[in-house]
């Protein structure tokens, strides 16, 4: 297995178009990390530089300490997983997973006992002698994630593999994937731009945008504490709402007025948020965080949204709410016991303890 070390990586294409900037990442032995963010933000690109199928314009990239710049792709040790599957359409699935190993003149007897375990392992077993055209989508998957397992690899690259897929098989094959992990102990680098594919599966998260690293963390750690505007609101489902309002000095304190509605600053966030007095700052909420106020007891007066209800969805568990304040629109995630309906003027309290909030000009979140 190995460690991926990427060290102030670029990538420009033509014309000095950036694709990838300064991209520094330590991917551990074992460790599954996910390379997430919005169609073009570079994340397929730094997977491919990774796999030697794109040149790096500047920086380094290591395997297990070895500086792999120059080195061809059939010689970094690693296999990866496309989105289209790649398999050879006049081959069988027993070929298509052994045709790399006799490439690499492994013994038949090897490269049977490999094939095997793998369809095993993937639940393909009786899949072996048909073609690709007689399966279905996620069987070809299967095939194409066996074809990488029988190499034993150093590492598995996977770029955005479940996007060909059905809701239900992506669910499926998301979990089959994460359980692969487990079972091999190897390091996975996995792209998508599905966020919740990126919280389900990784070990760690990369948020990428314009070519950027915005954030590393784990996947709970990016939910509750988002380095940046960008991140708060391309992780979450639904993502977090976002208020543009002022910071101000009143009678019961410094407040965030958002014109419609104010709200007090806590103590916990008074001492980051006093230097902003006067200045135009962005306040973030998550969803779930807001109630409604007619079932909360002793609800803090101060700290309210009147809104009304412009769509109601209803997703069993729990209904979202998409709200309007008359210059902001947001969502509340209720219980589905609740019985808002389109066009009812609500009051929300919130869970101040849980907002955060963010510098207008950079993004970034203040006092992280």
């Amino acid at each position: 297995m190995a460690k991926v070390v990427l060290e102030n990586v670029y990538k420009f294409y033509p014309g000095h178009i950036p694709a990838v900037q300064d991209a520094s990442l330590e991917i551990q032995d074992q460790e599954f990390v996910v390379l997430v963010g919005p169609s073009g933000c570079g994340k397929s690109t730094t997977l491919r530089m990774i796999a030697g199928l794109e040149e790096i314009s500047k920086g380094n990239i290591y395997i297990d300490g070895k500086k792999i710049n120059e080195v061809p792709p059939k010689d970094r040790d690693l296999a990866m997983v496309f989105q289209n599957y790649a398999l050879y359409p006049h081959m069988t699935v027993y070929k298509n997973m052994a045709f790399g190993l006799k490439l690499r003149r492994y013994p038949k007897d090897e490269i049977e006992k490999r094939v095997h375990h793998a369809a095993e392992m993937l639940d393909i077993k009786d899949l072996i002698h048909r073609r690709p055209k007689a399966l279905s989508g996620g069987q070809r998957q299967r095939v194409a994630v066996g074809r990488a397992i029988v190499r034993k690899p150093k590492a598995f690259l996977f770029d955005e593999p479940l996007s060909n897929l059905d809701a239900k098989m992506r669910v499926q094959m998301r979990t089959e994937i994460s359980k692969l992990h487990g079972r091999l102990s190897s390091t996975m680098i996995y792209v998508t731009h599905d966020q919740v594919e990126a919280m389900t599966m990784g070990d760690r998260i990369v948020v990428m945008k314009d070519g950027i690293i915005q954030q590393v963390a784990t996947p709970m750690n990016l939910y509750n504490q988002p380095a940046n505007q960008f991140v708060a609101s391309f992780i979450g489902s639904p993502p977090m709402n976002l208020f543009q309002g002022c910071i101000v000095e009143k009678k019961n304190g410094l407040v965030f007025d958002e014109g419609h509605f104010s709200i007090c600053i806590e103590d916990i966030h008074r001492s980051i948020l006093t230097s902003y007095t006067g200045k135009e700052i962005v306040f973030g909420i998550r969803p779930e965080d807001l109630y409604d106020a007619s079932g909360v007891s002793n609800a803090n007066l101060d700290n309210q949204i009147k809104a009304r209800v412009e769509v109601v969805e209803p997703m069993g568990a729990e209904v979202f709410l998409y709200l309007n304040t008359g210059t902001h629109s947001f969502v509340a995630r209720m219980d589905a016991h609740e019985k808002e309906c389109r066009g009812q003027e609500l009051t929300l309290s919130l869970n101040i303890k849980k907002s955060h909030f963010f510098d207008k000009e950079t993004g970034a979140c203040i006092g992280l």
